[in-house]
């Protein structure tokens, strides 16, 4: 009895492992599927959630910096600083965000992130993969990212869990083409009169 006992858990936690593994082979094959676009790369992206309402647009990355745009909002991000223009009120905000500010508009993100700090595990949702990333540290800014995977390894839709609330970014149309770095650089002549606001 002991012994099948020990052979059930032995079974339970070489499953739970492989379960892991499989998730970092998705995330791991995912990561380089954009990575093979390093002369850059942009798509459309829908974002919805109780912090952001739903908003849609078009996102241009490159290695870690990208620009993205939607109704009223731009984004520049060149890897360590980011210029978020808001027309409504003819504001450049300038900031240092973290991984979480970060993610909510480069849904690219979590290439990053998943490495270390969360545990991993999968399943199989309508043909495509599912990555549940939950975090180690209950310190962590982002405790819980679903990320979902087509089978040729193109991310399609990323939810995440800051605090209690949940934001979905849905990803379509991903193109690779080349794009150059001077877009990810904010410049005071593409929003003329607006105030900047250094927040850094």
């Amino acid at each position: 009895m002991k012994k099948t006992l020990f052979i059930i858990i032995a079974v339970i936690i070489w499953a739970g492992n492989a379960n892991a593994q499989s998730a970092r082979d998705v995330l791991d094959r995912t990561a380089a599927t954009i990575a093979r676009a390093r002369n850059g790369a942009s798509a459309s992206f829908r974002i919805s959630g109780q912090s952001y309402g739903n908003a849609s647009g078009q996102i241009s990355i490159k290695g870690n910096r990208f620009y993205a745009t939607s109704p009223g909002v731009k984004v520049w991000n060149d890897g360590k600083t980011q210029w978020t223009f808001t027309s409504s009120t003819n504001e450049v905000t300038v900031t240092k965000p973290n991984d979480a500010q970060q993610m909510s508009v480069n849904p690219y993100k979590f290439i990053s992130i998943y490495k270390s700090g969360y545990r991993l595990s999968m399943r199989n949702v309508a043909g495509q993969y599912e990555v549940h990333m939950t975090a180690i540290h209950p310190a962590r800014t982002l405790q819980e990212v679903y990320v979902t995977v087509t089978r040729n390894y193109y991310p399609t839709k990323i939810r995440m869990r800051r605090g209690k609330g949940w934001t979905t970014i849905t990803i379509s149309n991903f193109r690779i083409h080349k794009i150059a770095d001077s877009t990810f650089q904010f410049k005071k002549s593409a929003c003329p009169g607006a105030e900047i606001i250094d927040l850094r």
